[in-house]
């Protein structure tokens, strides 16, 4: 056993000397050929920025804020839910989450997880390259009506050249939501 411990200690020893190359061998003076750029990922992470962005409108939201929230948007925005329904336009969306939010005592978040991410060429359509911010929250809702609801949303926002809102998509069952607004 000793003298397996002492041939791999010498072995280890020989490999960690060798430097790499011989000093008298000629050095290669032939051009290396030129290196095409590399393709970018599908999709890579964004700048952290787009995190405080998102934040930054979760607060406004969250304080009922909505024209400051709404300053964050396109004029052509396009909010999304998974069941279908949408809106389209900036005053559009600011009617509708007026509304809403006007129906609430307080919105609050819990367990927010976030992430930028740059999509350099779209799977298939109809996604859309450029950064979307992807975000999952608790969130707790207290009615007027004093009714009081908690669940998981999900949404993945896209930012234009000019780093505005132009489209949400929403996961979210509304179905309760409705239910506790007595809405059809």
């Amino acid at each position: 056993m000793k003298n397996s411990l002492y041939w791999v200690a010498a072995c280890c020893l020989l490999f960690s000397c060798n430097s790499g190359g011989s000093t008298s061998a000629a050095k290669d003076t032939t051009a290396a050929a030129p290196v095409a750029p590399a393709t970018p990922p599908q999709s890579e992470f964004a700048d952290a920025r787009y995190t405080e962005m998102g934040k930054k409108m979760m607060a406004q939201f969250a304080a009922g804020d909505i024209p400051a929230w709404m300053d964050n948007y396109a004029d052509n925005a396009v909010y999304i839910w998974s069941s279908g329904d949408s809106l389209s336009g900036k005053a559009a969306i600011a009617k509708y989450w007026t509304e809403r939010r006007g129906e609430t005592d307080s919105v609050r978040y819990l367990n927010d997880i976030w992430l930028p991410m740059k999509v350099n060429r779209p799977q298939q359509g109809p996604d859309i390259a450029g950064v979307w911010l992807l975000n999952w929250r608790e969130v707790h809702l207290k009615f007027k009506n004093g009714k009081r609801i908690g669940f998981w949303a999900h949404t993945a926002s896209h930012y234009n050249a000019a780093d505005k809102v132009d489209r949400v998509v929403a996961y979210v069952d509304r179905a309760p939501i409705n239910k506790a607004l007595g809405v059809h």
